[in-house]
């Protein structure tokens, strides 16, 4: 008994020792992963992501696929030496970028690339393992508006409300004939007092409909809520606050100009120099948008709508086509608006007519934009004339009047194209 006691409490202590050094090893597995995951946002994401290709190739299906930690951690600490030795694989991936360098980190020790090595590996993994969902599928979800369940569902209780009170009309009247039945009467009397009932309310409504007063202050309220309606509605004819079409990107001010403070004129930028503030072409998307959000359903449509292709970033101008926007702020054909007038000249902010535009999802028209609108604004803003050569030549103007001096139309901007041409 006792040999068999001593072999058990080896045997335990050996179980023990092999479970500690496995809890060991795996904290410091996930020590190293999390030290991976670190060093790789830090160095890697500005050109690599894990599952698409960016300025650089996607680094999942990469490392994975290549065993030789030993190479990775060369090529990762000093790709331009493995270039310069032609190594096959490095020219491989050096040609396949179109010969575009990658940064060397000679500052990285041998430890880091394998903790960045095994970080890719343990989430490459984790990516796969995880179930799919088709791309799009909450923007998809999110399109579809109300479902066939809930409209049926509405319906439903409409009717079923119809119905509760056609029946708590005949419980009221059952309770009617209950209520005179206790008084002892026959079923006749009872019928009898129900119709007299009715008759007594049928009286009182023509009664009230025979009262002139009466019916006289009735028609000149509905008059008068009437002659209102049509006020207001003739009055808003064309006012469009609040119009919110749906553009066929769904583009965020708010997350552009409001949480990434991009300036309105880096996108619109004829809003400085031109009467139109412009659409930006998809050539201004791409400047960030080539590297930044590439797996988003949105961007890919404009990847579509020029013929590019990320995953050898080139373009096929054969499939390129525009992006049918919907304009939002529409002016009558007789109303001038110079949009540099107002920016450049005036010294205009963009919110003053188009309203928390950084704070929008989706832009909306903010403002009426009718006349009474403009009038009341030039009424109450005031002019910047200090150091505008616009000004300044309007006060030589004027001290030629003083003085008698011929002023000709063209001195006072009769030869700008937009007093004639708009």
């Amino acid at each position: 008994m006792r040999n068999i006691s001593l072999i058990f409490k080896q045997f335990s202590r050996s179980v023990l020792l092999l479970a500690g050094l496995a809890l060991l090893t795996t904290s410091v597995r996930a020590q190293d992963v999390a030290k991976g995951e670190a060093l790789f946002k830090q160095k890697c994401t500005s050109c690599h992501k894990l599952d698409v290709r960016m300025t650089g190739p996607a680094l999942g299906p990469l490392i994975t696929s290549e065993t030789d930690d030993k190479w990775l951690t060369h090529w990762i600490e000093n790709n331009q030496a493995l270039i310069k030795a032609n190594d096959p694989k490095a020219l491989k991936i050096y040609n396949e970028f179109n010969q575009a360098g990658m940064t060397v980190f000679s500052e990285l020790t041998d430890a880091d690339v394998a903790n960045i090595i095994g970080y890719v590996r343990a989430e490459w993994k984790k990516e796969q393992s995880a179930p799919k969902t088709p791309a799009g599928g909450d923007a998809a979800a999110a399109d579809n508006g109300p479902s066939t369940l809930v409209i049926w569902g509405l319906i439903g209780v409409i009717i079923i409300a119809f119905i509760v009170i056609l029946v708590l009309n005949k419980v009221i009247a059952s309770l009617e004939r209950l209520v005179l039945a206790r008084k002892d009467l026959p079923a006749e009397a009872v019928t009898e007092a129900v119709d007299e009932e009715a008759e007594k309310r049928k009286a009182t409504i023509k009664k009230l409909l025979k009262n002139k007063k009466l019916v006289g202050f009735f028609v000149v309220c509905c008059v008068i809520a009437g002659g209102t309606w049509q006020w207001v509605t003739l009055w808003n004819t064309n006012v469009h606050t609040g119009y919110q079409p749906v553009q066929p990107i769904k583009y965020s001010h708010e997350l552009h100009a409001g949480i990434m403070k991009i300036d309105c004129q880096y996108c619109h930028s004829g809003a400085y120099k031109s009467k139109n503030a412009s659409i930006p072409s998809l050539n201004v998307c791409m400047n960030c948008h080539k590297t930044v959000k590439t797996e988003s359903p949105e961007i890919h449509k404009i990847y579509d709508a020029l013929g590019y292709d990320p995953a050898t970033t080139k373009y096929d101008s054969t499939k390129a086509r525009p992006i049918q926007w919907v304009r939002i702020h529409n002016l009558p054909d007789f109303a001038y608006f110079n949009h540099s007038q107002h920016v450049k000249v005036g010294k205009v902010k963009c919110q003053t007519c188009h309203g928390p535009i950084e704070t929008m999802k989706e832009v909306y028209q903010y403002s009426p934009l009718t006349m009474k609108w403009c009038i009341q604004c030039h009424k109450r803003t005031d002019v910047d004339y200090k150091g505008n050569a616009y000004y300044d030549n309007m006060v030589q103007v004027h001290e030629k009047i003083k003085r008698g001096e011929k002023v000709t139309e063209a001195s006072m901007g009769g030869l700008e194209c937009g007093k004639c041409h708009y």
